[in-house]
């Protein structure tokens, strides 16, 4: 069985001080990472090229200087845009870092709105716009000092957190009734993407799958496409093959094995589907691969 996480809960940084920076290169380092969630805040910020990012089921392109802010609990994923590259960086934060005592008031009135989905905002803030432009100061100064011991500069990192947090505030707006709702539609469809994690390599059924999400069939397909922009179908291939991959750089394991493995019982369709989505048969993949890779 895959491993990978939908509900993130990794630590970012350290229990003590939940923040850290993370540097991507699309698709050198990784061609994409699947959808997920996590309980952080989270700023995509593109620095070269360009890639997309995924989000609520809203695909948004990115380029140099454009950055994404992503909310607690929003399912989203990152993909390579095209034949492009992008190099990006995440900067994640947990809303413990801005809790003081138990009765923390600015806590109450400017963070938990956006936990309990009180409150929104824009995701995507192109290099020009108000949003972007107010806080590429404070961007640039994180990621300045992203390779520094974080110990030693505590109070620089909380500072421009804070600053952030301002701002995200003053161009926030109330969740209207309508935008809460299609996002708890969309959250119920996260038992859909764990029915595919859990039983990729067996026969999944386009019925089951509703099930999961106490949805009809239409309903669950239509939302679906909505959520990922894949009919449920195109995901689950997309998911298998994306593990058939991983399997073929990470395993000496037979190329059919791997399909079988995966949940492909034919092995002709296997290597058509393969060649379409990586431009290499699964042989020719692991060979380009080299060893030890």
């Amino acid at each position: 069985m895959d491993h990978t996480p939908l509900h993130e809960t990794k630590i970012h940084g350290s229990i003590t001080f939940p923040y850290n920076i993370y540097r991507g290169i699309i698709p050198e380092w990784l061609r994409s990472f699947p959808l997920h969630w996590h309980d952080d805040f989270e700023l995509i910020y593109c620095s070269e090229g360009r890639m997309q990012v995924t989000l609520w089921g809203q695909s948004y392109l990115l380029c140099a200087g454009d950055l994404i802010v992503i909310l607690p609990h929003a399912v989203h994923s990152i993909e390579q845009s095209g034949d492009k590259s992008g190099t990006y960086f995440n900067l994640m934060f947990h809303p413990s870092l801005f809790k003081g005592s138990e009765d923390d008031l600015c806590y109450d009135k400017y963070v938990l709105p956006f936990l309990n989905g009180e409150k929104t905002m824009d995701f995507f803030h192109p290099s020009d716009s108000p949003f972007n432009r107010a806080i590429s100061g404070c961007i640039l100064s994180m990621l300045a000092h992203r390779k520094e011991d974080y110990p030693s500069h505590e109070l620089m990192v909380k500072s421009n957190l804070y600053f952030l947090l301002h701002f995200m505030n003053i161009y926030s707006t109330d969740a209207d009734a309508g935008s809460s709702h299609l996002q708890l539609s969309f959250g119920k469809l996260k038992n859909a993407l764990y029915y595919v994690r859990n039983h990729y390599d067996q026969e999944v059924t386009i019925k089951e799958a509703a099930k999961q999400c106490g949805f009809s069939e239409s309903h669950f397909m239509k939302l679906f496409k909505e959520f990922t922009g894949l009919s449920f179908n195109a995901y689950l291939i997309e998911y298998r093959l994306e593990l058939a991959a991983k399997q073929l750089l990470k395993t000496d394991l037979k190329v059919i094995d791997i399909a079988e493995n995966c949940g492909f019982r034919n092995h002709a369709y296997f290597t058509r589907a393969f060649h379409k989505k990586y431009g290499k048969t699964p042989v020719a993949y692991r060979k380009a691969a080299g060893p030890g890779s």
